[in-house]
């Protein structure tokens, strides 16, 4: 049966971690502990084996063990579908972060071609409510676990952006300065919309008739304060050129797939999530989560790594039975941590269980029978 799991992870001077081995067996794993044992570390280890700086965005140096800042890497091995691949990223100190693939530097894109890792992390708790930055991210972390290729698009779009930002805070006002930007802004963000409205149509999908104890969301893409945006290439290259003096006034890009914000209603009750209590919000997240897994299960042909910190203590025992359940049946190896490992019950048998200490500011990783 093809899966997609880490069976080998080595952390050497990550964060807390001086050095921690975990083998692994593809089951989901609970890792317990009492907070700033380095729970979390583990898990923002295992995200940057996907593109992008991991559940934390942390910078290289932010990540290297303190005082000693030798530079960091995490070592993985890594069962995707029937190949079997030896991972590493690594940083020295003040370097730029590697990514080597069965003993050959690769790219991150790379990485996202043989593993698809998703997370929710406690600071998402609040992405409902808060700035539309936050849930264009999430949107897009889950554009890329479908399209690995999303990321780069992503990228030439924010540099040519920053260009015309640029240009226009220096007062520029040269037409033939702005073309060339606009153009490949407008050739990536429609790539980028794209994509995205393809992710939302897989998410759904995804949704309808599943056998779930979380509530399902319907989805929807808009600009700014809810107006329509400009939908495709030259219908952005046309709003970029006519909105250059406005743009100039504010000293940056005012539309384009920048300033979309994803919408979400709680579908049984008609409720925006923003106006959802904060368990609905808690369990609208977790419905997407394994919303995207049952669409990458069927997309990719394995569900994905997912990292679910702290997941267990907003959950009623009811609904933390459910989940478990549910990624058990999914098939994900999903790395759940907590406080206790009583947050786990019911997971015996069908998970791993790891306990963190952590003794004179390093952290230690032993697995508990």
């Amino acid at each position: 049966m093809p899966g997609l799991f880490l069976t080998d992870l080595t952390l050497s001077h990550f964060r807390s971690h001086v050095r921690a081995r975990m083998e692994l067996d593809g089951r989901p794993i609970a890792i317990f502990g009492p907070n700033g044992a380095g729970k979390t570390n583990i898990l923002e280890a295992v995200s940057l084996l996907s593109p992008g700086r991991g559940l934390r965005r942390a910078s290289p140096d932010e990540i290297a063990r303190r005082p000693e800042a030798l530079g960091w890497k995490i070592s993985a091995v890594l069962r995707s579908l029937h190949q079997i691949h030896e991972v590493e990223t690594f940083a020295e100190p003040g370097g730029a972060r590697t990514v080597m693939i069965d003993g050959k530097a690769a790219t991150q894109t790379a990485l996202g071609r043989i593993a698809r890792v998703l997370w929710l992390v406690p600071a998402m708790d609040r992405l409902w409510i808060e700035g539309a930055e936050g849930r264009r991210r999430f949107l897009d972390r889950m554009t890329l676990s479908f399209e690995p290729g999303h990321g780069e698009a992503v990228l030439s779009y924010e540099k040519s952006m920053r260009e015309r930002n640029r240009l226009l805070k220096d007062g520029v006002r040269d037409a033939g300065w702005y073309g060339a930007l606009e153009a490949q802004m407008a050739e990536a963000g429609a790539a980028i919309q794209t994509k995205r409205a393809d992710a939302i149509v897989r998410l759904q999908a995804a949704q309808e008739g599943a056998e779930t104890a979380f509530p399902a969301a319907a989805l929807a893409l808009a600009g700014p304060d809810g107006e329509e945006e400009p939908w495709g290439e030259d219908a952005l290259k046309a709003a970029f050129a006519e909105g250059r003096p406005k743009d100039m006034a504010a000293g940056r890009t005012l539309v384009g797939p920048h300033r979309a914000d994803l919408g979400a209603v709680y579908t049984a009750k008609g409720v925006p999530a923003a106006q959802c209590s904060t368990g609905e919000q808690k369990a609208l997240l977790i419905s997407l989560i394994l919303a995207n897994g049952r669409a990458l299960a069927d997309d990719f042909g394995a569900a994905p790594i997912l990292l679910l910190d702290e997941v267990a203590a907003h959950l009623d025992a009811g609904r933390r039975a459910a989940l478990y359940d549910e990624i058990c049946a999914l098939g994900a190896q999903a790395w759940m941590t907590g406080t206790g490992a009583e947050l786990f019950e019911g997971l015996e048998g069908r998970a791993q269980f790891f306990e963190v200490s952590e003794t004179d500011g390093v952290s230690s990783v032993a697995e508990k029978a």
